[in-house]
Formats: C-alpha cells, structure tokens, sequence
C-alpha cells in the first residue's frame, strides 16, 4: 500500500515546481489506491487552475467538495469563478470560506483577489487584512491590499500599502504605476528619480517598462513636463506597438460586420420585424447600459445614475458577452470574436436575455434598475436591443482627440484583448473612427433604444443634460443625481479618483498638451 502523505507531499512539491505531470500522477495514484479522496481531488484542482483549465478545475473542486465540503476548496473555487467572470458564484463561494476559516495567507490572498477581480473591494480588504496579519512581508499582499483599499476610495490607505510594497521589493512595477496613479504629485513631493532608476532595471522587461513608463508620464504631466510625459508613454508602449496593430487587424473584421447590420436597411418589413423580436425577447426593463470607448465619460453616466434611489450599479460586467459565448458555444477562448457574433445570430434572442437576467440578478433588489457600465459592450448593441429590446443604451461620445489621447495615455489591464489596441496612437485613432461611424449608425435606426451623450454637453450642463438621461431611463428626476461627489459607491476603472469629485470641464481639451506630438493623429481624424 502506498503512502497517501507521502504522495501529497510529492504532489505539493511538484506543482509549487510547475512539474504537473508529476504531481497529477501522484494524485491519481492516491485515487486508484484508496478510491476517491477529497483532497487528491483538490490538488487536482489546483493542478488544472494552474494550467488553465478553469472548467475542469471547477468539476474536480465541486468533486472534492462533495466528499468533503471545506472552506478551503470554496476559497479556489471563488477563484474559479473569478477568472471565468461569474460574479455571483464567486461572491457565493467566498462566503463559504470567510477569513477566519482559512489559516494560510496565501489562501487568503486568493479569495481576496477573487473578490477584487469581481468588483467586491470591501470584501476583499478582510481577507488581505488577515494575510498580512500572518505574513506582513509579502509585498504581493501588500499590493493586492492598497489596489481593493484604492478602489474603495480609501486613498491614503493604499499609498501606505503601495509604499509597502515597493520597500519589500523595489523592482515592484506595479506598485509604482499604483502609486503614482494615486496623483497628489508636487514639486516637492513626486518619486521621479526613482522610477529614473527603476526605468533602468527593466529595459527588457516588457510589463516593467509599461508601468514604469506610464508612472513617469502620470507624474510628468501632474508637473506640467508633458513632452517628458509623451516621451515616457513611448517608451512604455514601444515593445507593443506590433501587438496594437495585430489588434487591430482582428477589430476591422468585427467592426466591418457590425457596420454591415447597421447599415441594413430598416424599412416598413423590417420595423415589423423588429416588432416581432420585441415581443419574444426577454421582457425585463431593469438593465441600463452604459457604453462607449474607455475615458469617454461611462463612468461619469454610471455615477450619475447610480446615485439615483431606483438604480443599483453593476460596474463593468462580462456578463451579457459570457451568456452570448457560452449559448453560441464557439470553439475559441475568447469571449469577443467573429465567429461568436456570427452564431449569436441564430440564438434563441430571449435565452440570451434571460441568461443575462439570472447572472445579474444577485445585483440589485426587486424592482431596482441595474447600470451595467462594460464600455466594450458597444460590440453587442444589436444582440442587447434583441434580447433585451426593453434595454436603454446609453453610449458617451467625447471629443475624438480627447479620446484618443486618453486611451493612449492610460494603462489598461495588460492581459485583457480588449485594450490591444491602445499601444499605438494611430491605432487609437482608427479604432475610434470606426466605433464612431458604427454608433452614430445603430443610434440613428434605433433611437427608442440607443442614446448618444455628448461628454463635453454633460460636463458644461449637467443641470440640462442630466434631466435628459434620467427620463431617457424613464426613471424619475431626482436632485442626489447631479451630485457624483457624494456617492460612496466603490469604483473599479482608471477614474476611480476624478468620479468622486463634483462634475467638472477640466478634462476637455486635455489633448491640446500633447499637440506638438499628435499630428498623424490630428490629420486622421480631419483636425488639420
């Protein structure tokens, strides 16, 4: 007979090696010698997170649990259910491995970083609170503390932790861009020299430079230095400007489908039709949809309407592109291709819709609205507008230069597809002429449905252009909404500082800094 701890053992060894093979053998070893064990199960489950494989891993966890429940295995399946971006059941299996259950900050770590990935920073902070209880020099934990304790608003709580962090480690890169991202930059007081230094160390460290980079330009721009600041992006982005082109290869064809629907005729046969899609949709007018390119305003618009009484606030969801992709059940890993949006359009539109519903409902109370802010969700206006035809859209236009400035002067998740785009000016520039004729396109034939808000008219008006929303909505007008700076919602996105100030015209014409460095991209978009 073999020895079960012993072949645990092996097992642990092994994957903390990333030797899966060895340590998957071990495990089934352990299962043919003793039959089913919940805790060969659980490492087998680990085995397969660590490869990647989230729906198998989530199979083998769920076996182990049922042998077995341990808060333990719920803590990794919280993580689960993160990376596949089920909100719900993360939130559900974190509560079934609460902080003072688990011993081991790495496992608390884990489920904090579930939570945070999710959106659920104040849940987060408890269990990287108690890891670094157990283990305070980590600066992982650190890092993973002061970005849940940023998001949450708490923002001298998080520069304390950043700080932390990059004392532990100071080749730390993150943690500088955090830290920098922070603002509160002067004269006096910026970390210019030893981010000069980090700069240094990381040449060829393709993510360093990025943080590095963009931390640079961050703080140049706070000092008025801003072709410093511009010559900073563009040694951030400059090992991933190819990745932006190929980006954008893969965007053209999306983008030349959509515009291809859009501009489908919509004469009286097809008005009839679209009365029929309505009927069979799913008949629910809760969501609101807030989209558009990123740093156009959506977090504004969503701070606005969640403000209101009878509005809750999702943030940005995967959820209505997850029920699309796993009903279309294409082959590929990503959620957002061609070929999805092709088989979506012989999907049942209602399934869809209340695929959508049930994955949200956790999100709001009865008879609450629910804001749903994924600016990238523009890719499935149509698909909304059929599945959920009772739906707002609520799409921000800014600027063209404005915007494409702002996207290329923020550092975006660096492992999303989404922001592949964004490593290259000009790329920016033609991503956004093509978002910009698409939308214009579906907000013209379905204006019951589509509405187009100008950033500039909201920021300059809000007094004129709020009002205007909220009865688009069709909710009630309520004075709270003109107020962004007193809701203490947490925000997840790069304006989680500016949002919780009073509505302002400081960010228009912020493009006009860097005027001496986008002449390509004035020329493309007929500025000159």
């Amino acid at each position: 007979m073999i020895d079960k701890q012993q072949h645990f053992n092996v097992a642990t060894t092994a994957i903390s090696k990333r030797d899966y093979t060895s340590a998957h053998k071990a495990c089934v070893e352990v299962i043919q010698a003793f039959g089913d064990d919940p805790h060969a199960y659980f490492l087998l489950g680990i085995i397969h997170i660590e490869l990647g494989q989230i729906n198998k891993a989530v199979k083998l966890l769920e076996k182990s649990n049922s042998l077995d429940a341990r808060a333990l295995t719920y803590a990794y399946l919280a993580k689960c259910f993160a990376l596949i971006g089920d909100l719900n059941l993360a939130q559900a299996a974190a509560k079934l491995a609460p902080p003072t259950s688990l011993t081991r900050a790495l496992d608390l770590d884990t489920v904090g970083v579930a939570l945070s990935r999710v959106g659920d920073h104040e849940g987060a902070l408890s269990y990287f609170k108690r890891a670094l209880s157990i283990n305070n020099d980590n600066p992982q934990f650190h890092y993973n503390y002061g970005v849940s304790s940023k998001f949450a608003g708490s923002f001298t709580q998080a520069r304390d932790h950043f700080e932390q962090a990059i004392s532990l480690n100071p080749n730390f890169y993150q943690a500088h861009f955090a830290l920098s991202d922070l603002g509160g930059i002067t004269a006096e007081k910026n970390h210019i020299n030893r981010l000069l230094n980090a700069s240094r160390t990381c040449e060829k460290h393709v993510e360093g430079r990025l943080h590095i980079g963009h931390a640079l330009a961050k703080e140049y721009e706070a000092l008025g230095q801003y072709d410093e600041a511009f010559e900073a992006l563009q040694y951030a982005k400059a090992p991933k400007q190819q990745a932006s082109q190929d980006a954008l290869a893969d965007y053209e064809m999306l983008f030349d489908y959509l515009q291809q629907q859009a501009n489908s005729p919509c004469g009286s046969a097809n008005k009839n039709l679209i009365k029929s899609i309505q009927a069979h949709g799913a008949q629910d007018s809760s969501p609101i949809f807030v989209i558009g390119m990123p740093r156009s305003g959506t977090t504004l618009v969503e701070r606005i309407l969640s403000h209101h009484s009878q509005v809750a606030s999702g943030g940005e969801l995967q959820d209505f592109g997850v029920a699309v992709k796993s009903l279309a059940n294409t082959p590929s890993q990503h959620v957002l291709d061609l070929d999805t949006l092709k088989a979506a359009e012989n999907l049942n539109m209602q399934e869809i819709g209340e695929c959508y519903l049930a994955r949200t409902a956790y999100l709001k109370q009865d008879g609450q609205r629910l804001v749903d802010k994924l600016p990238f969700n523009f890719f499935y206006v149509d698909l909304i507008r059929r599945a959920l035809p009772n739906a707002k859209i609520i799409c921000l236009m800014r600027d063209p230069m404005d915007t494409c400035v702002g996207n290329y002067r923020q550092l975006f998740s660096i492992h999303s597809p989404y922001y592949a785009y964004a490593y290259d000016l000009n790329a920016v520039g033609r991503f956004y002429l093509r978002f910009n004729k698409v939308m214009k396109a579906w907000a013209q034939k379905f204006p019951d449905n589509v509405y187009i808000q100008s950033y500039e008219a909201l920021a300059i008006g809000p007094n004129e252009e709020v009002p205007k929303l909220l009865s688009f909505c069709d909710l009630a007008w309520e004075e709270q909404c003109l107020h962004v700076e007193r809701n203490a919602l947490p925000v997840s996105t790069a304006s989680k500082v500016q949002v919780r100030e009073a509505i302002n015209t400081r960010s228009i014409g912020r493009w006009k800094q860097y005027s001496n460095h986008t002449n390509s991209l004035q020329k493309l978009l007929g500025y000159c």
